[in-house]
């Protein structure tokens, strides 16, 4: 069964750090592109980081550069989202999302259950 882990969200405080973890399962983890998105309550869900198949080439919202980090461990099938500097507006679920384009208009597509994080005094 495919499956999407995420872990590591909780309380913070508005500077402090987190790093977020999903657990892949189920799939050739090593053959599928991995992001993060968010979801704030009200807000449309928004990507905040990728990485491709090739763990050097990653890409971030412009309101994560530079205070997030996204990396891979294909060894433990493991992508990880770390979180400095965090700031009240990051306040969100944060979700796991694996995907992989076969052909043209043809594709694999899997979400976690999203992990809760919060930042506040």
């Amino acid at each position: 069964q495919v499956q999407l882990v995420e872990s590591g969200g909780g309380l913070v405080q508005p500077g402090g750090s987190l790093r977020l973890s999903c657990a892949a399962s189920g799939f050739t983890f090593s053959s599928y592109a991995m992001r993060w998105y968010r979801q704030a309550p009200g807000q449309e869900r928004e990507l905040v980081a990728g990485i491709t198949i090739v763990s050097g080439v990653t890409n971030y919202a412009d309101s994560a550069k530079g205070r997030f980090t996204i990396s891979r461990d294909t060894a433990k099938n493991t992508v990880y989202l770390q979180m400095n500097s965090l700031k009240p507006e990051d306040t969100a679920v944060y979700y796991c999302n694996a995907r992989r384009t076969v052909a043209i208009g043809m594709g694999y597509n899997y979400w976690g259950q999203g992990t809760q994080v919060t930042v506040s005094s």
